[in-house]
């Protein structure tokens, strides 16, 4: 997978610094990769259901396929920070008064 510069200039325009923005990345990505991980486990576990020794060492074609199908994939923190640039993602900070 090839590497994509980010501009920091854009990046900071999204937030109030650089660092700020980072962490609003970082956060969705989190919940991106969840949902991912999710989605796996539920594909893994309908296939599995279908085996009935744990311990088979036939070559399982169809894991294989999900698994390559999850790691062609864009990751998380990559989609993540471009829905940022993008402006699709939203943020706010905690209330000051909840933090008293």
């Amino acid at each position: 997978m090839p590497l994509r510069p980010i501009d920091l200039k854009k990046l900071n325009e999204k937030a109030a610094n650089v660092y700020e923005a980072v962490i609003v990345a970082a956060l969705e990505a989190r919940r991106i990769n969840d949902e991912n991980r999710l989605e796996y486990k539920t594909k893994v576990d309908n296939l599995i259901v279908g085996l009935e020794d744990e311990f088979d060492d036939r070559d399982n074609t169809e894991l294989q396929k999900i698994s390559i199908e999850f790691e062609k994939r864009p990751k998380p923190h990559m989609i993540a920070l471009q829905k940022l640039l993008n402006g699709e993602l939203k943020y706010r900070y905690k209330e000051e008064s909840s933090l008293n």
